[in-house]
């Protein structure tokens, strides 16, 4: 019944570009249409709602899609590329490579603190050099027992790793260090392509970490992100930000109206190695490259069988799979057809593309990229062909960014996280191989994440006399009654269930656990309940 079609800009459309193109109009889902049936009233409230809300959305595409290039790359160097963006590289590899410097320098700090130990002001001196080391001080109930039996150098370990956390974590939340493309900007352009959400689960392998500010370069808060390990994401929850995502655009209009033809994008992040793909890919799926595509795409599929199944006709979401190659932070994306379908074998690799079109100018650059899509896919729709565009010219940023600052690929092309982050929460999270995620509300439901980061710190620390840190947080809003309190209660539970699963490694000294709460509706710091680090602290003391 869907005959019309509206048109839209292609991303970062600039004077010389080519006109317009068109799209076909997506039909609305069924909470979409029950909204259309009772709110377009000749020169009702609704209507001017949604026509004021959609003038102001152009506006934003606008901006969004004319925003000028940073400086670009120039002479030989293998970054070179029309569409790089220099600029925004080097302040993204300044701000990776300070808080991941501040991590680094734990363990050769706490070694010469170690060597202090039986000298006669060792206690002073200790907190000296970790003021000017950290830029904090040391627990000193740790500090005044060393006499008795030496320093206990997995607790001052995994408290200074839990405590540097906090520092980068609050500042990230002060300052806003990755602020790039606006939101709302790249709001309304997902809108132009037919979307109203995209939805990213990628794999809980902390060298996916980044995927959402640097390999993606999208706005971190545009994006709804959730990891899983494998990227097996759970289909009821998901299910259930669908609702949510329809209610609100029911009662709401954000992020636009029920009736407004757009769908929910449905994102899976699977990854591999071009390196050594036999052992540094997905660990859940046992390095298998095919294993661990074939398994996103299957639980893509599945979660769209769940929403046609349980709602009427017209609920429907659109799907893609996306490979990252861990080593170089390239991508694959499998392309879909005329029926939004995807194949594991039909897919665009950015590596290839960005090395084709070198020394072509930014427009030859982008039809490039325009056409390996349709050759790829002859039927993919005008929004999905827009949207797969904008990421891959995108990637091209990072695909530099990795040659310039690391080589042909990063040195460590396996695990290097250095911490696991288990909970609610962890949106400052956008830095490759900083932390492990486990999204959960109970340990039980999430074993196998748990289990999966527990056995690469096994390799990555434990190996060594290190303990693993694991912050246990859990985010909630301030402005709903007793929310802090259920935060604080999941928090305990998850620590609680925690140490007795892995009572081996607690008993140890190998585990060390550190509660942290937060309000995110006041984007508030971060709330320290308690740490076995330092059973001493005060909760909330930081």
């Amino acid at each position: 019944m869907l005959t019309t079609r509206r048109p839209y800009q292609r991303p970062y459309q600039r004077s010389g570009s080519t006109a317009p193109v068109t799209a076909p109009l997506r039909r609305p889902g069924a909470v979409g249409a029950e909204a259309a049936d009772r709110s377009t009233a000749p020169n009702g409230p609704a209507r001017h709602r949604r026509e004021t809300r959609r003038a102001d959305r152009l506006a934003a595409s606008a901006v969004f899609k004319s925003a000028p290039l940073h400086s670009r790359t120039t002479g030989a160097d293998d970054a070179s590329h029309a569409l790089v963006k220099t600029s925004e590289n080097q302040r993204l590899y300044a701000y990776e490579s300070g808080v991941k410097n501040a991590f680094d320098e734990i363990v050769p700090v706490l070694k010469r603190i170690s060597a202090l130990q039986g000298e006669a002001d060792f206690e002073n001196r200790a907190q000296q050099l970790a003021r000017q080391s950290f830029g904090f001080e040391l627990p000193a109930n740790i500090l005044a027992d060393a006499w008795v039996s030496g320093l206990d150098m997995r607790r001052l370990f995994a408290w200074c790793v839990f405590e540097t956390n906090r520092r980068f974590a609050d500042e990230f939340f002060a300052k806003d260090p990755l602020n790039g493309l606006g939101t709302e900007e790249f709001a309304a352009f997902l809108q132009s392509c037919g979307f109203h959400i995209m939805d990213i689960s990628p794999c809980a392998d902390g060298r996916l970490a980044h995927l959402i500010r640097y390999v993606l370069r999208l706005p971190y808060r545009a994006v709804r992100r959730k990891s899983y390990a494998g990227a097996m994401f759970d289909i009821e929850n998901s299910v259930q930000k669908w609702v949510e995502t329809e209610l609100q655009r029911f009662r709401e209009g954000k992020p636009n109206f029920a009736s407004d033809p757009t769908r929910y994008l449905k994102v899976v992040a699977y990854h591999f190695s071009s390196v050594d793909p036999a052992h540094e890919g997905c660990a859940a799926h046992g390095s298998d490259t095919e294993k661990a595509a074939a398994a996103g795409l299957e639980r893509l599929l599945e979660f769209r069988q769940a929403i046609e199944n349980s709602f009427c006709c017209g609920a429907s979401i659109d799907l893609l799979l996306i490979g990252v190659d861990t080593d170089t932070d390239s991508l694959r994306i499998h392309v879909p057809d005329a029926d939004g379908n995807s194949d594991l074998g039909r897919y665009v690799s950015s590596l290839e593309l960005f090395d084709g079109t070198r020394g072509q100018s930014e427009t030859q650059a982008r039809e490039s990229i325009r056409a390996a899509i349709r050759q790829v896919s002859p039927g993919v729709s005008e929004g999905s062909l827009e949207l797969i565009a904008m990421l891959i010219e995108n990637n091209f940023s990072q695909i530099a960014y990795v040659r310039r600052f690391h080589g042909p690929h990063y040195q460590d092309i396996g695990h290097a996280e250095r911490f696991i982050g288990a909970g609610i929460g962890f949106e400052e999270i956008q830095l490759r191989n900083l932390m492990y995620f486990a999204y959960l509300n109970t340990v039980e439901e999430a074993a196998p994440d748990l289990d999966v980061g527990i056995k690469i710190f096994t390799g990555l620390n434990v190996a060594h006399g290190l303990p693993v840190p694991v912050l246990v947080r859990f985010d909630y809003h301030g402005q709903v009654p007793g929310a802090r309190d259920r935060a604080v209660e999941r928090c305990e539970r998850v620590a609680a269930a925690l140490l007795e699963r892995y009572s081996d490694l607690f008993e140890k000294g190998l585990l060390h656990v550190m509660q942290v709460v937060r309000d995110c509706h006041a984007n508030g710091a971060l709330e320290v309940l308690t740490c076995t680090a330092n059973p001493k602290s005060e909760a909330g003391a930081h």
